[in-house]
């Protein structure tokens, strides 16, 4: 089959793109390059499976003809990194909501299989923990900024099932919950890759808030192949998936187990969220996931373990 990655220059996508040329498929990226890198995909650039666009999900043109070559979709592109979002909330909207806009509309013409990646932002402030997929969701007031990503992947969540529901397009949602790995930058506030860097400079950890909030980190060679399996899957369509680990750690407790498997004597400091992003900042305590959906859909779970994570993002830095 032909695939077409939206982002695909990025952090999971590009590791998606790796992953679909080895297993002897033919794969396009298209990536505006704004948080993506041409390294990423630097292993498979020449391949004669693999085409490269420079271009925006927002060029229609572009994106119409590369979704006409295409059988599946997976659109990835899209505002990452609470920093970014925080300081860039118009970017943050219309990239996720009108890139996805095009990304379906495109899809619709021809009928094409379209996969929309979605995030663990959306459950919001809810306190049911584990989140299902089926449960409300619980989001702050517009006038935190902080909840416009969240918001902007929930239209997309939104769309992509009312072109299934009304146009009949073949669709399936993931919400991804703080996927890591290589190749992942803490340009934008990713915090495992933030933590990994300090401690091999042995720079103070810089630790948000008070440090008890806790989260499940998945190896993004486990997210890739649950996106692959449900991207050509029939029971995933029309459906939305959480995909991510269950193992839960609070970030205090990640900044000692990143600083010790560095070998670091690096020392731990909380910054208040005010200070680190923006005067009312909101957060999430808890953010777990239930993923007996995508287990049941696609007999998928998790293989590797949050040290098998930090092993890796250290082992890339130190390399790099």
């Amino acid at each position: 089959m032909r695939w077409l990655i939206t982002g695909g220059a990025g952090f999971i996508g590009s590791h998606l793109a790796e992953l679909l040329v080895g297993s002897g498929e033919e794969v396009c990226v298209i990536d505006d390059l704004s948080t993506g890198s041409a390294r990423n995909i630097a292993a498979i650039r020449h391949h004669e499976r693999f085409q490269f666009v420079v271009d925006s999900v927002a060029n229609v043109p572009v994106v119409t003809e590369l979704v006409d070559g295409a059988d599946v979709v997976v659109h990835l592109a899209a505002a990452v990194g609470v920093r970014l979002i925080v300081e860039s909330p118009v970017r943050t909207i219309e990239c996720n909501v009108h890139g996805t806009e095009v990304v379906l509309r495109a899809a619709a013409k021809k009928g094409k299989r379209v996969l929309v990646a979605s995030t663990s932002e959306v459950y919001g402030k809810s306190q049911q923990v584990p989140f299902h997929e089926g449960q409300d969701l619980v989001l702050g007031p517009s006038s935190k900024g902080r909840w416009s990503y969240a918001a902007s992947k929930l239209i997309d969540e939104f769309l992509a099932l009312a072109y299934w529901k009304e146009k009949k397009l073949p669709t399936t949602l993931v919400r991804l919950f703080n996927t890591v790995g290589p190749r992942q930058t803490g340009r934008y506030g990713m915090v495992v890759p933030t933590f990994v860097r300090q401690a091999l400079a042995g720079q103070p950890l810089s630790v948000f808030g008070t440090g008890d909030q806790s989260r499940c980190f998945c190896h993004v060679a486990d997210v890739i192949r649950a996106i692959r399996d449900l991207a050509i899957s029939d029971a995933a369509i029309g459906e939305v998936f959480n995909v991510g680990s269950k193992e839960e750690i609070t970030i205090r407790a990640l900044a000692e187990r990143v600083r010790d498997a560095a070998g670091s004597r690096s020392t731990i400091q909380t910054v208040s969220y005010d200070d680190a992003y923006e005067q009312g900042f909101e957060d999430m305590l808890r953010r777990v996931p239930d993923v007996s959906k995508v287990e049941r859909a696609i007999s998928w779970k998790p293989t590797t373990t949050l040290e098998d994570v930090i092993r890796d993002v250290i082992a890339f830095e130190r390399k790099n």
